[in-house]
């Protein structure tokens, strides 16, 4: 079973993918190729890709039963003692000595403030 999932991709990219697998959303391809042919249409993927993100999943013969790879993602695969893990960057500024408790978020009425801040 192989999944490619594409983001932002020029059309003719997607056409291309429908000559082997199924579109089942748009962007999203499934189908079970040979590992000759995925790799392949992987190939043509990362290549005519543009400015846009792939996904691709496939079954394979590891402890998880499936590997991935990416393209043009800010996610990424890392190995962890035999475990694919996705590392995501981190976004997070870091905060100042204020705990998050402390700041009252956006959007609260001035009740709402009130009460849980304790002021008139």
């Amino acid at each position: 079973m192989t999944v490619i999932v594409l983001t932002n991709c020029p059309v003719g990219l997607r056409g291309f993918l429908t000559r082997w697998l199924l579109e089942i959303s748009p962007g999203v391809f499934l189908g079970a190729p040979t590992t000759r042919i995925r790799e392949i249409l992987w190939d043509e993927v990362r290549q005519y890709a543009g400015q846009g993100r792939a996904l691709l999943a496939y079954q394979t013969n590891t402890e998880q039963g499936y590997a991935f790879e990416t393209h043009d993602h800010a996610w990424h695969p890392t190995d962890h003692e035999g475990l694919t893990l996705i590392r995501r960057p981190n976004t997070n500024a870091p905060r100042t000595a204020k705990k998050l408790a402390d700041v009252p978020r956006q959007g609260w009425s001035k009740a709402s403030k009130r009460r849980k801040f304790g002021g008139r």
